[in-house]
């Protein structure tokens, strides 16, 4: 590093545009004019503005020519003193974007008898590649080349398998060490990449039936610490990639737990929360800590805490390979909670220490912004951000074979950026998955950029988290004693009519949330927040536990029988709790963890949800792809307020053609409704579900307290 005296400092914040500070206690009255000086040539610059603050004096400086960035420059004054040009906010400007944008391959290109190095670091003076034996005993420095796009580039000729590498890049007379961001592998907790062979862990895809539509799927998030830790789980490998892998695990009772019990369940997709490397658990300890993944340290590295040994690069790749390749096996989806709208700390990352100030946005005063709320925001809007996560969801989905995409705090990112994800995804496997939160958050772009709900039309096949289903059905997340529709407040219940229709605007599309249903995803409960059991023993304090039961059972009944995809927390059908615990993202085990002798506890209460999951999955009616044949097919029911009851009619093309009824009753009454003409089978009551009729009934129905029914018509 060198070490300068600044009497003032100089940045260039603009291509062609450069602001000179000069501190009051070293300002002089005959300043006045400035140069750029660079290997003996010395360029004057035009001041065009003067500000004078309390502490400082701004020149703005116009260049007549683009400078060429990877350059050391120096400023000078006329007083002789000189200072180094430091890159300043021009990465933040459109012209550098243009100027410096790279299509071709980053990263490490392995081959045996030679590694070719890539670097994306346009504003750098200086680029070495630091090379470690896998003891790091012997190290080596190799300076990197500059190349066009402000890409630097190196070759090695030798086997460099099991090598650890890091970068160390200059930029402002400052030599920082970085991981490369698109490194494939990594040590233990992340410290360095690690050079290795791909194609030794590749894997045949699996190819599974054909998914039609996003309405035909059910979610099912889980985490793999939480699927598999409980004492009773049954599995070997608790908390591992391993664990969540095994098959036939049973719990102290007999009853099949974990990846055996999901298929069983009969969901389609598994959703993992964040399984890319991540901050929060020492991947060398004793697994004390824990942690959601919601802090990304290395997009493109499945995490270590997972892994039997975190020590070995291969190992994680291998054993989530395998799991998902299991998962697959057994007839089931797998989609990936990715977290490409910040990172753990934005001045450590390797983002800001290899290209400062590019990667993540800032406000009008040049702070970093904080929309996530942890203190930075990725800039996906810039060509390279948005090249990079485009990039790393095509490597998990051809190296990974996953399935699909759960963007978190999609509301960050901007519209493009999702718009060619949904693109590039498609000519691979248009069937892949991708949903997001799309919340609208305070992030420096403009409304009509940022890819949140408002602008859903825009985002056509990318699902969203619905919060109106989920506040108007459960009652509001943020108010924890506020009563949905499901919990017997009648006052939800015109937003209910709408959200079970797919939250379309039935009956004046102007009112809709959604153009389609496949941008609809139906949830009462996330990860995120109290679990609905801890939202209800809170909210009916006096209430006996059997009634609690029932209107739990209903809430989620509405989410697997709306319009729309619908999204399952895992346990959420035997009562998750965490024990009230509302945020519980590092909270312990005995907190997150899945317990398997409660869902052998409310059995009865699982079998009715596995029915139900019957149900949707039999008939094209409860799964219509469109907007349109919504409003075609479903024709609600003219019952007493506050009973929602709907008709969904032939569906023509989309399966056999039959008469489907639901009816829901929220009340603690007794209701009767009358039934259209005809024989109906009951495929569901307030105590059974499935694709065996129960019984037959004609003109009229008794509807229980806080129940729900399915009628197929004979």
């Amino acid at each position: 590093m060198i070490v300068i005296e600044r009497e003032y400092q100089a940045y260039l914040d603009e291509m062609q545009v450069i602001t000179i500070i000069i501190p009051l206690t070293h300002h002089r009255d005959d300043e006045g004019t400035f140069t750029l000086v660079n290997d003996g040539t010395e360029i004057p610059l035009t001041i065009v503005d003067q500000i004078h603050h309390t502490e400082f004096i701004k020149y703005i400086c116009h260049l007549q020519e683009v400078l060429n960035l990877g350059t050391q420059y120096w400023i000078k004054d006329n007083l002789q003193r000189k200072t180094d040009l430091q890159i300043g906010a021009v990465t933040r400007t459109n012209a550098f974007d243009d100027a410096f944008y790279y299509e071709g391959q980053l990263g490490v290109c392995y081959q045996p008898d030679h590694s070719d190095f890539k670097l994306w670091a346009p504003t750098a003076t200086g680029v070495k590649l630091k090379l470690m034996t896998p003891d790091r005993t012997n190290q080596e420095i190799i300076d990197l080349t500059r190349g066009d796009k402000g890409v630097w580039a190196a070759s090695v000729h030798r086997n460099l398998e099991y090598s650890l590498y890091t970068y160390l890049v200059c930029v402002n007379l400052q030599w920082k060490e970085a991981v490369d961001p698109y490194t494939t592998a990594v040590t233990a907790n992340g410290e360095e990449g690690v050079i290795i062979d791909l194609t030794k862990t590749t894997r045949s895809k699996i190819m599974l039936p054909p998914l039609e539509h996003a309405v035909d799927c059910v979610i099912y998030e889980t985490h793999i610490r939480d699927l598999t830790i409980h004492p009773n789980s049954g599995v070997s490998h608790k908390g591992a990639y391993m664990g969540a892998a095994e098959l036939e695990t049973k719990s102290s009772n007999g009853s099949l737990t974990a990846l055996s019990y999901i298929k069983e369940l009969g969901v389609t997709h598994i959703e993992f929360l964040p399984l890319h490397d991540f901050a929060g658990v020492d991947e060398l300890g004793k697994k004390k800590e824990y942690n959601w993944g919601y802090n990304p340290l290395h997009y493109n590295v499945p995490d270590g805490s997972y892994s039997t040994d975190p020590h070995n690069p291969y190992c994680r790749i291998n054993e989530l390979k395998s799991l998902i390749d299991t998962i697959h096996q057994n007839g089931l989806r797998v989609i990936l909670d990715v977290v490409y709208n910040h990172v753990y700390e934005r001045e450590t990352s390797s983002f800001e220490n290899i290209v400062p100030g590019y990667y993540f946005r800032h406000d009008e005063h040049g702070m970093p912004s904080n929309g996530t709320g942890v203190g930075n925001d990725i800039a996906s809007e810039r060509k390279m951000v948005r090249k990079f996560i485009l990039d790393s969801v095509l490597f998990w989905l051809s190296e990974y074979h996953v399935d699909g995409f759960r963007f978190d705090l999609m509301g960050i990112l901007d519209i493009d950026t999702m718009k060619e994800i949904r693109s590039a995804v498609d000519w691979i496997d248009p069937s892949v998955l991708l949903i997001g939160e799309g919340w609208d958050l305070n992030t420096p772009l403009t409304m009509d950029k940022k890819a949140n709900i408002h602008n859903q039309s825009r985002l056509e096949r990318i699902g969203q988290f619905n919060d109106w289903f989920r506040d108007s059905i459960k009652g509001s997340t943020f108010n924890t004693y506020d009563l949905g529709y499901a919990l017997g407040n009648e006052h939800y219940y015109n937003m209910a009519i709408q959200v079970l229709a797919g939250s379309i605007g039935f009956g004046n599309k102007e009112e809709g949330l959604f153009t389609e249903p496949g941008q609809s995803v139906n949830y009462v409960e996330s990860h995120d927040n109290h679990t609905l059991w801890d939202k209800l023993v809170v909210c009916l304090p006096c209430e006996e536990q059997s009634t609690i039961e029932k209107y739990h059972r209903l809430a989620t009944v509405m989410v697997l029988l709306a319009q729309g995809i619908p999204f399952l927390h895992s346990g959420q059908e035997f009562f998750r709790t965490k024990k009230g615990e509302g945020n519980s993202y590092k909270s312990s085990d005995e907190i997150n963890q899945l317990d398997w002798d409660r869902k052998d506890e409310f059995f009865h209460h699982v079998n009715y949800i596995k029915g139900m999951i019957e149900i949707r999955k039999s008939h094209r009616a409860f799964r219509l792809p469109s907007a349109d044949l919504i409003r075609k097919h479903l024709c609600f029911l003219s019952l007493k307020k506050p009973l929602i009851g709907w008709n969904l009619q032939d569906v023509g093309a989309y399966g056999p053609s039959q008469s489907i009824i639901v009816l829901l009753n929220p009340t603690k009454a007794d209701e009767i409704v009358s039934l259209p003409e005809g024989n109906w089978n009951i495929m569901a009551d307030d105590d059974k579900s499935g694709i065996i009729p129960i019984n037959c009934v004609k003109e009229k129905l008794l509807l229980k307290p806080i129940s729900s029914y399915v009628l197929f018509k004979v």
